[in-house]
Parts: structure tokens; sequence; C-alpha cells
């Protein structure tokens, strides 16, 4: 059988592991776990094709542990309880290096699943490695999160991309035996967004569409025109998730329901996670309607907990109904925008003093102190507000929201207004 590029080329050891420098640089906190020989229990997150479960295979290879696999889309609780066995036989409380359990999108398993793996982990007889695209705080139960350190990995950069195309042309059997010109790379990185198995599923696609005695010269414009053609073949994995989810938060961003409807049926019929979908729609509440309509977040967060206890397939329904209301809405990011000017200041100015008249006095001391000295209790004024300063002296006067230009929001800018005067500048 002919194994993919991707699997052909993917590596044995940290020397050849391209990418995720925080973690497996000379420096990183995987590599100095192996040298010290102490690996703790561990959650990988990120997007598909980032070295996600390479990297726990190497991780056992190189601590010389022993390495259980599963996967949470075709395993269940007695499937866990035998490998846990298998692995208590094989080490656990008989050595230092207990075995290793790797389990592949471990945000697809279920509490009673999640409630199984505790007692191994916490008592050593297996250490974990879970895989997940999803962010764990949401989707692993937190008995089990406050036991594993969380390990983001990103996408791959353009030079980890490029370095990974000239590895496969010089080290690969099957590439090497054949005359290949990489003129260009753009079109290969611009369609892989990042993931390295889906770049090299898409280099071996365009290599494999010419005679096998032909001379190849891979540029953009070839790579656009075979892709297209082949996109089936190339997609059955499912890893235009990403690209769709984005084109659906898109189109309900830009106020159209017709493209919403129809990038959510795509990412329906290709079974794609309810939860998932739902959760997109919650952060877009908040991200791209925000106050102009305050109830959207209710209503997507009424269809998260909704298709969260009904499931497929009538979640689409109600996923339908929440995607055209979100993009019927009026639109603004100023929520959005103004936490991330806040952000930016916080990381310019530092630790910057809370203002004495607005800190908590709970003991004798801080009063003497003169903490809460000053303070104007909004509620003793007349319509229930004073002008006190409650940002630090150094900032003060500072405008970090900036209501949008919408009904409801030109209401707030108003009330900012008649109540800050010129303070803001409203």
């Amino acid at each position: 059988m002919n194994e993919p590029l991707a699997e052909r080329l993917r590596p044995q050891t940290l020397d050849d592991y391209l990418s995720q420098s925080h973690l497996v640089g000379k420096t990183g906190v995987l590599t100095q776990q192996l040298q010290q020989g102490v690996i703790a229990s561990m959650i990988f997150w990120g997007p598909p094709g980032t070295g996600k479960t390479t990297l726990a295979t190497i991780i056992a290879n190189e601590s010389k542990r022993p390495f259980y696999t599963l996967s949470a889309i075709n395993s269940g609780v007695k499937d866990i309880r035998e490998v846990i066995d298998k692995a208590k036989q094989s080490g656990g409380l008989f050595t230092t290096k207990n075995p290793i359990l790797f389990i592949d999108e471990i945000h697809r398993f279920s509490k009673s699943q999640q409630d199984s793996l505790l007692q191994a982990v916490e008592k050593g007889w297996v250490t974990l490695i879970g895989a997940t695209t999803e962010n764990p705080s949401f989707e692993v139960i937190p008995a089990l999160l406050s036991r594993c350190q969380v390990y983001i990995l990103n996408s791959f950069e353009k030079s980890d991309l490029e370095a990974l195309l000239h590895r496969a042309l010089k080290t690969d059997d099957q590439l090497s035996k054949r005359k290949i010109q990489l003129k260009d790379t753009e079109a290969l990185i611009r369609l892989s967004g990042g993931d390295a198995r889906k770049l090299l599923n898409i280099f071996e696609l365009i290599v494999t569409s010419f005679d096998e005695n032909e001379d190849i010269i891979i540029t953009n414009d070839i790579v656009s025109k075979r892709v297209q053609s082949n996109t089936v073949r190339y997609d059955k994995t499912g890893e235009q998730h990403y690209d769709i989810i984005s084109a659906f938060i898109k189109s309900i961003r830009g106020s159209d329901p017709n493209a919403a409807v129809y990038w959510l049926a795509r990412m329906i019929e290709g079974g794609e996670d309810v939860k998932f979908i739902a959760r997109r729609l919650l952060i877009l509440a908040s991200e791209d309607i925000g106050n102009a309509n305050p109830t959207a977040l209710v209503i997507a967060n009424n269809a998260f907990q909704a298709v969260s206890v009904i499931g497929h397939p009538e979640s689409r329904i109600i996923l339908s109904q929440c995607t055209t209301y979100l993009a019927t809405s009026p639109k603004s990011n100023a929520a959005y925008e103004a936490i991330g000017k806040a952000q930016q200041l916080v990381r310019e100015t530092g630790d910057l003093s809370v203002p004495l008249s607005i800190r908590n006095a709970p003991t004798k001391l801080m009063k003497e102190l003169g903490y809460g000295d000053n303070y104007q209790y909004a509620h003793k004024y007349e319509n229930n507000f004073v002008a006190h300063e409650f940002l630090p002296d150094e900032i003060k006067n500072t405008k970090l929201y900036e209501p949008g230009n919408n009904t409801r929001e030109q209401a707030q800018r108003a009330f900012l207004k008649a109540r800050w005067k010129d303070k803001y500048d409203y």
C-alpha cells in the first residue's frame, strides 16, 4: 500500500521536527521535560496539521516509554479501560517511565469517557497526551484539565512550509526519483492555510497529476488550476474545515443570510460538530454585533445550550434560526475594538496603580493608608452619576470605547456625552 507523502515524511525525532520552537526549541518546555526525563500529562491544542500526533509519538520514542493510542471518534469507556490495564501491566507504578496514552480528538470524548481517565492520570498509571482542535477549556472536564498542562501549537509559518516542501523533494524516495522544479510556492502555501499535512497532500496531488516520466515544473498557475479541478480528492478528510467556517462567519458579518445558511449547510452535510458551529455564533454575537443588538448574545447563548441538549439532526433548525437572526441584525465591533485598545494600552503602560479613591478598604490599616478616601458613590448624586476619576492618573481621559454608528450605540454615545461632557470627547 502506498503511504501518503505526509505519512512518509512524518518526523521521527525532535531534530527533524519543524515549527513549534516555543515547545521543542533548545529552550522549549517540552525539550526541557525530555532532558529531565519527567513528562507531565498534557493537552496539545492547535489547528489540523500542526504536528500534534507526531509530537506525541516523538515524546514517547525519545523518552523510551510504551505508547498507546486511542481515537476519540471510535473509542468507548471499555477501550479506555483495556488500554489502561495494559499500561499498568507494562509500567505504571513499577517504573518511573510510565506509559504514554495518546488520545486524538480528545474534545470528542463524553464526560463519562473523560471521567474514566481521571484515576489513571492521577495515580500515574499513564501519562496522558491529548490532542484537540477545540479550546480545551470548553471541551475537557475541569477535573481532567487541572491534571494536564495545555500547550498551544501554532499554524506553520511560511518559512516552515517552504522548508517542508524542499525536505520532501530531497528526502522522499518517490519524489527524489522524479524531475521536479519547484518554481513557485505561494499558491501551495496559501491553499495549505498553515496546515503542514494539507500542504503535503496538495503537493502530492500536483505531482501525481503529471505523467510518470514527465518533467514537472510547479508554478502558482498550475497549482491553482489542478487543485481546483481535483478539490474532492484532497478535501475528503474535511481539511477545508477552517476555510468554510471563515466563509460562514464573514457571510453573517456581511449581513447575508443566504450565503450564511449555504455555508451552514455545507458544514452540516460535512458532519461538522454542531457545538463547534454554535460556539462560533456565540463569539460572533459579541465580536460583530455587540451593543448594536445585545439580544444577539442571548439568542446565540440559548442556541448553544439548545444544540448541546438536542444534538443532530434537529439542531440544524436551531442553528439556522440563530444564523439568520445574527445575519439580519445590525452590526458593531465597538466592544471588540475597545478591549483590543485596552489590552494594547496595558501592554504599553504596564502595571499602573489603582487610584486610592476606588481601592477596596476591608481592613483598618488600608483605611489608615487612605484606601477609599474621597470615593464618590454614584447613587447619591443626581441621575446616579458623578464625574469621578476611575482611570490611573497616567492615562486619565483616555477613550477606549467608541460607540458604533447604529441606533442603540448612538443612544449610548448621547448618554456618555451628557454624563462626561468633553472629558472623553463623545
